[in-house]
């Protein structure tokens, strides 16, 4: 141990004397630094702004004055999708997705007011963050200021001087490999300081910011013991270098880039455009309301009078027209869940594919790993959509009903033409300011953790295997000293 401690502090003393790799560390460093706090402000100033805007639509929706139930459906009202704890840490997809959904009777609208779409075009490039500086910056640097570790010993002839001397190839590559991943430690030390401040301060779930750090620690890992196996099979400094930048653009550029692709081909999802006209198609299909010969609605106007034991729309004890506004409703919801299912399922079969496609790129790992602990990803996005949708439904169904029992036949039927018909058909403003609140729940944690696990055996997986190269490479060297 005496020896790879000393192996260690040797390099580190050369990195310290190196201008360039003490340049790169201290400026990667501070950019990481910066990355946090920026990042931490940004979501800071995102989660007031969000607490604001749906204290704003809640105040809004409640400050309504008598009105007919069904103005107030088509007043609608807005849903917006709480901060995540971890964002500072990952933003993942929460740029590009919306946070902000109008809910209203009839329809299903998408989340708007994504911030690629608001801010500037640099946004749509990557938001600087510090699971950015660490998945993208930090391994470039280490390849740079690594390359020559071992490499560079054999070119300057140093290297076969210390085999000769007794010091065994395994435990030289480990001592340039501890070194190397006090560098990346260095680096990486702002992201983790705020890491665990969110947890600590009551912003993310500790386990989440453990799992975090580890997932992080374990792919800097990696490329710290991939980096040092190079160099030590590498004979030439320079060879280790485009090696290492190879495999760099390889995993950390080309493959985040080409899994979507793969992922998108396997479960292809339709467009915009086809879901529109398929939704509308179906929604001639099911039946008009309006129509007295429509097959369905007829069908359920006799069930309706039987139910209630009379023989004519008139003598119903409730508004029959807001017996049909809920019938409607129910059925174009659940056309509507029919889409979005399929959708999601396409979107999770696609999940899927991405967590097998980790085994091609350590970066796809920690991606999937990161934005899953941060409850960024498109599985958070998704819960947003559904419970929004629940609450929309649920919201204009209450108000149906009130339609149904607080309005009466007579004066819905005749409120377009006499004024005290239409005045006796609003009924009191108390009854939506006493109509639940968007309040959306978490994610419980132990589905949090399921879904990352996939993400994480695959990065250890990549990691034994970096460990494993470099362990061989440390061998070859004491067969080549021989």
């Amino acid at each position: 141990m005496s020896v790879i401690l000393s192996v260690a502090g040797n390099d580190l003393r050369h990195l310290v004397r190196s201008r360039v790799a003490l340049t790169g560390l201290i400026l990667v460093a501070l950019l990481t630094f910066a990355a946090a706090l920026t990042s931490k402000a940004y979501q800071a100033d995102q989660a007031a702004l969000r607490e604001r805007l749906q204290h704003s639509a809640d105040r809004d929706f409640e400050a309504q004055p008598n009105r007919h139930p069904h103005r107030v459906v088509h007043f609608g009202h807005f849903a917006v999708r709480p901060a995540s704890g971890l964002a500072a840490m990952d933003p993942g997809v929460e740029a590009y997705t919306g946070n902000m959904i109008f809910l209203e009777g009839h329809r299903q609208n998408s989340a708007n007011f994504g911030d690629a779409r608001q801010s500037s075009l640099l946004v749509r490039f990557g938001q600087l963050s510090p699971a950015l500086v660490l998945q993208v910056i930090a391994p470039l640097l280490l390849v740079f200021i690594g390359a020559g570790m071992v490499a560079g010993e054999r070119e300057r002839g140093t290297l076969r001087q210390s085999l000769l001397a007794g010091v065994s190839g395994g435990a030289l590559v480990a001592g340039k490999g501890l070194a190397l991943g006090v560098a990346a430690l260095i680096i990486s030390a702002p992201a983790f300081a705020l890491l665990f401040w969110l947890g600590a301060s009551g912003g993310a779930r500790l386990s989440a910011v453990v799992l975090s750090a580890g997932g992080y620690v374990a792919y800097l890992a990696f490329w710290t013991v991939l980096i040092v196996g190079v160099s030590a099979v590498a004979r030439r400094s320079r060879s280790a270098l485009i090696a290492l930048v190879g495999a760099w653009t390889v995993t950390v550029v080309l493959a985040p880039r080409v899994a979507p692709e793969i992922a998108a081909a396997l479960a292809p999802l339709p467009t915009r455009v086809e879901t529109d006209i398929a939704v509308q198609r179906d929604l001639r299909a099911m039946g008009d309301s309006h129509n007295p010969n429509d097959p369905y609605f007829a069908a359920f106007k006799r069930k309706t009078l039987q139910a209630y034991g009379v023989a004519r729309v008139e003598d119903l004890p409730v508004n029959y027209r807001g017996l049909l506004a809920v019938e409607g409703e129910k059925l174009t919801s659940g056309l509507f869940n029919r889409y979005s299912n399929q959708a999601f399922a396409a979107m999770e079969t696609q999940g899927r594919v991405m967590d097998a496609l980790a085994v091609i790129s350590p970066t796809v790992a920690i991606r999937r790993l990161s934005m899953t602990l941060a409850e960024t990803d498109l599985f958070a996005y998704r819960r947003f959509l559904e419970q929004a949708e629940a609450y929309r439904y649920d919201l204009v169904q209450r108000l149906n009903r009130l339609q149904a029992t607080a309005v009466t036949a007579a004066d819905d039927a005749a409120k377009s033409n006499d004024s005290a018909a239409e005045a006796r058909s609003r009924i009191s403003a108390d009854h939506w300011r006493n109509m639940p609140r968007f309040d959306p729940a978490r994610p419980s944690e132990a589905d949090v953790m399921g879904r990352a696990l996939p993400a994480l055996l695959a990065l250890l997986l990549w990691l034994a295997a970096g460990a494993l190269f470099m362990a061989r490479a440390g061998r070859r060297l004491n067969r080549s000293a021989a």
